[in-house]
């Protein structure tokens, strides 16, 4: 079984950033573009990752593999997007993830690309594709803004921009708040209604609303 790795998480919740001690001989799996310093002795590979399905999300599609070589190495690690990033250790578990949140994880754990279909994903605007990560080993992913874990036993409604990820032990539905009406004209978008037992990770922004805040301070060419 896979040995958890020693790691701290600084600057939170605004500017996550994360700090993984990686023993001599181990690996660990990296978003790309997510590392910002290490020791001279880490050695780094890049793989494929998902293939085709997570180029149509618009993500990544490499993944980098830091081992540490004769002897320890310390690995500090950068989130993309501001705000927070969390810990979960999987044991024989799953947790789906948004395709923006995967930031690290030990090899040991396996990732998959999801598809949502067009009724879960395309037609409702939300990602099209999920990640699943699986195994036992540790995870982390980051979010936008800071992150709210939120335990489900029953039912429960979610903007499906501010999901992060949820675990296994849940099922969920995309709809819309109201009706058509109120689809394109609350400010509203769609949402998740979860069902079941388990774990959802809310972000406390949506990328889609800050756009939306930041557009009209956006520079403007002059068109004399």
């Amino acid at each position: 079984m896979s040995q958890p790795f020693q790691h701290t998480i600084e600057s939170r919740p605004d500017f996550a950033w994360l700090t993984v001690q990686i023993p001599a001989g181990r690996t660990l799996k990296v978003e790309a573009a997510a590392m910002a310093a290490m020791d001279t002795n880490l050695r780094m590979k890049t793989q494929l990752r998902g293939g085709f399905s997570r180029l149509l999300t618009g993500e990544s599609i490499f993944l980098n593999e830091f081992t540490a070589e004769g002897g320890a190495g310390e690995l500090c690690i950068a989130p993309g997007p501001p705000g927070d990033l969390e810990y979960h250790r999987l044991e024989d578990s799953v947790v789906f993830l948004s395709n923006s949140a995967f930031l690290a994880a030990d090899p040991a754990i396996t990732l998959e690309t999801k598809w949502q279909g067009f009724i879960k994903g395309f037609f409702s605007g939300a990602n099209l594709f999920l990640i699943r990560a699986s195994g036992t080993g540790d995870l982390w992913f980051n979010t936008f803004g800071a992150l709210v874990p939120i335990d489900v036993d029953g039912e429960y409604i979610v903007d499906t921009g501010h999901i992060v990820g949820f675990t296994a032990g849940l099922d969920y539905e995309v709809k819309s708040v109201g009706g058509y009406k109120s689809l394109f004209f609350s400010g509203e978008g769609l949402v998740c209604r979860f069902s079941g037992r388990g774990r959802v990770w809310v972000q406390t922004r949506r990328l889609q609303a800050f756009a939306s805040w930041v557009f009209p301070f956006r520079p403007q060419k002059n068109k004399n």
